[in-house]
């Protein structure tokens, strides 16, 4: 069938035109795509930090409304509602004891513009290949996905904030549930207060951590944490935030997340730390990390670990996510802001910037 999709090359980001998508396979689903997030992953493709080849269509962070299912497909029917997530394979280590995000074809299969198999569904009026990402390209009308991509919500929540959930909002969110699991009453540092790190801190406040510290440069983003739930602010531009962490904490953080990747932050991330801390990190970084190892890392005994996709399983962890919105345990919707797809380049231009935390093009 013949679609409108935004297609990424070279010569043009954001080149809104027609291309083909094949029909779904026996183990696929069409998804007509109601909204799709703009998340940092589709902006490190644009400036070359993740390679995918060119052309493309981005997005992966969609939701939409199920129009056909594959014969072998059963966790989805035509009109459920849904929420496109990552792709993994199913059947390495890291899938089968339930680590999705820790696949072992996870860059092959989401950023190589191809499935398993080698294959694309999207392509050119005149039959040439364009690369899928993330199993999903859903900055599209329409897109063909595994079913282990799709993920049935509820019809009670509007579906157009619903996308984020399939990686931003879910990295976030997932790394405080299930990677780091802090104690009740325990002290957590989130470094950088955009849609992953404030998924984070509110899944924190979740968590029933006491004391809950947001870093960041923009007083008005630590204005909405507070709203959030952190119990304390560092501007780090007028504050040092391992003196005052350490003040705070009374000798340093049991937890720290790290979303920034700039290479300082991680530093005083580490140094934050108490003794047998954990920090966890997700952040793609252009710089290399210089530690003091044995002061910092062996003597104070922290672990450090690095987190993808909220060690989520997409199935079981979006619906609760859903659920913890409906119950107001989880204002997500405070993070977003919709745009018109015809405003994409407005769209990544305001996530740049920080004047929009999280975009959502809406494609209907």
């Amino acid at each position: 069938m013949e679609i409108k999709a935004i297609v990424t090359n070279e010569e043009e980001h954001f080149n809104y035109t027609t291309i083909a998508l094949d029909d779904p396979g026996e183990n696929q689903v069409l998804v007509k795509v109601v909204a799709s997030g703009i998340c940092h992953t589709d902006a490190t493709v644009l400036d070359g930090s993740i390679p995918t080849p060119y052309p493309a269509v981005l997005g992966h962070e969609g939701s939409g409304i199920v129009e056909k299912v594959g014969s072998n497909v059963k966790s989805v029917v035509k009109g459920d509602h849904v929420v496109l997530g990552f792709s993994y394979c199913g059947h390495c280590e890291g899938c089968l004891s339930g680590n999705p995000g820790g696949c072992e074809n996870m860059i092959a299969l989401n950023t190589s513009g191809t499935d398993e198999n080698g294959e694309t569904p999207l392509h050119s009026t005149e039959g040439k290949d364009i690369s899928q990402f993330f199993g999903q390209s859903s900055f599209a009308h329409y897109s063909v996905a595994d079913e282990k991509n799709v993920v049935k919500v509820s019809k009670d929540v509007d579906l157009k904030l619903l996308g984020p959930l399939g990686c931003g909002i879910m990295t976030g969110s997932g790394t405080i549930l299930n990677s780091l699991a802090p104690k009740p009453g325990s002290s957590i540092v989130i470094y950088g207060t955009g849609a992953v790190g404030l998924s984070g801190l509110m899944a924190a406040k979740i968590s029933n951590c006491s004391t809950i510290i947001a870093v960041d440069i923009h007083d008005s983003r630590l204005e909405l944490a507070r709203e959030l739930g952190a119990t304390h602010t560092i501007n780090s531009t007028k504050e040092d935030p391992v003196e005052k962490i350490n003040k705070i904490t009374n000798g340093g953080a049991n937890y720290g997340f790290e979303t920034t990747g700039v290479n300082t932050v991680i530093v005083q991330a580490v140094k934050s730390l108490r003794v047998k801390g954990v920090l966890a990190s997700v952040a793609v970084g252009k710089k290399d990390v210089t530690l003091d190892y044995t002061s910092d890392v062996v003597f104070k005994a922290v672990t450090i670990k690095g987190v993808i996709e909220g060690d989520a399983v997409p199935q079981t962890f979006i619906p609760k996510l859903v659920k913890f919105y409906q119950d107001g345990l989880f204002p997500f919707d405070k993070l977003v802001k919709l745009y018109k797809y015809t405003d994409v380049k407005q769209a990544f231009e305001d996530s740049k910037n920080g004047s929009t935390i999280k975009p959502i093009l809406v494609m209907e």
